[in-house]
């Protein structure tokens, strides 16, 4: 089922619409296209098509508060096995062909305030950022049903592309300054760009992306949160909010269990992919958590490899009744894993949608839902 705006968000907040909503997130991994095949897939089902997902309509306004470097990518060496290559960031980096889509970088651009200070002008404000003609076309598109998104660089996850992790997790106690000035810069773009693309076209969503936690959890605690990154998330999604902004997402794989309180302070009302390997449970956070905030994906990826009787049980357990009627976005927790058969697959499809109460598979369609 397509939904529109107004049902996704309504959802999104706890309210009910009459029907649940189980997507697919990010669609399968490298590698699991060919063994689909092998096994008797059809091409729909390969493309995702075939299983009548849930999903919104959504357009990407069009501003950027990231880096503008005005460097291009240059390829250094290209084998069969790996790629090496300088980024747009000035970073060399290694991409593994058979067992990735993102390249490593190897080297940064930024140790020191000197560093930073060279390169601050790639995030500083201008009104090129923005396409003001796009906007007023995706003001249409909001108006006939669009969900309206717009990004902003993660508070972890930008400095750490610019120092890489033990740098930036070295530098919240040697060199604060260097994260705070970065994380001021940050905001004070935002916050331009923002009050110029609402004057033409609300944010529906504001999104971020911080990937910064593992198995073992996250890479900077509830104080390093409080200190560096609460004071941004809190004035750009104010200042968004006040423009009528519903929905601020954070996407983080691994174990973030230890700092959703502290990103609650900062706004954060949805948390996704919620790894079920690295320990998350979004039926043991929405007991401890209620309606706090939305959950989206948590259902295990990997119980896709195992017999149907375990698919089962995640399901029955994950689409219980606490997880009903609003604030829930089934899903995997990520991309399908290599290893999953395609009847498994099917099975996990039918069955989730039975319990859900959904009608049997009838139309064609899907888009990614990881925002």
């Amino acid at each position: 089922m397509i939904w529109n705006r107004e049902q996704y968000i309504a959802h999104c907040n706890f309210e009910f619409t009459g029907r649940e909503f189980f997507c697919e997130l990010f669609g399968p991994l490298i590698g699991l296209d060919d063994e689909w095949r092998a096994q008797g897939a059809s091409e729909k089902e390969i493309a995702m098509t075939a299983f009548d997902w849930d999903y919104v309509k959504y357009t990407w306004l069009a501003a950027g508060a990231g880096a503008v470097t005005g460097l291009s990518p240059v390829i250094l060496e290209d084998t069969p096995e790996y790629t090496i290559s300088v980024d747009r960031m000035g970073r060399k980096q290694k991409l593994i062909k058979k067992s990735a889509t993102i390249p490593l970088p190897v080297s940064f651009p930024v140790e020191t305030m000197d560093d930073w200070l060279k390169i601050k002008h790639w995030y500083t404000f201008d009104e090129s950022r923005i396409s003001y003609e796009k906007l007023k076309y995706q003001k249409e598109l909001r108006d006939k049903g669009c969900l309206t998104l717009w990004g902003i660089p993660g508070g972890f996850d930008e400095p750490r592309e610019l120092m890489g992790e033990e740098n930036l997790c070295i530098a919240y106690y040697e060199e604060p300054e260097l994260i705070k000035d970065m994380l001021d810069t940050f905001t004070d773009t935002a916050i331009k760009i923002i009050e110029r693309i609402c004057e033409i076209v609300p944010i529906d969503n504001l999104s971020i992306h911080e990937d910064m936690a593992g198995k073992s959890g996250p890479l900077a605690g509830p104080l390093q949160i409080k200190e560096f990154m609460q004071p941004y998330y809190n004035k750009v999604w104010d200042c968004a909010k006040s423009y009528g902004a519903k929905i601020f997402s954070q996407d983080s794989d691994g174990d973030m269990t230890p700092v959703i309180d502290a990103f609650l302070d900062c706004g954060i009302n949805c948390f996704y992919p919620l790894e079920p390997a690295a320990g998350m449970d979004m039926v043991e956070l929405r007991k401890k958590y209620g309606k706090q905030f939305c959950c989206k994906g948590g259902i295990d990826k990997h119980v896709l490899r195992r017999s149907k009787e375990e698919i089962r049980a995640e399901l029955e357990y994950k689409m219980s009744e606490p997880m009903r009627g609003g604030g829930t976005i089934f899903a995997l927790d990520h991309r399908i894993p290599n290893g999953v058969p395609i009847e498994n697959y099917r099975y996990y499809v039918n069955y989730g949608r039975e319990l859900l109460g959904l009608p049997p598979i009838s139309e064609e369609g899907w888009a990614r839902m990881a925002f």
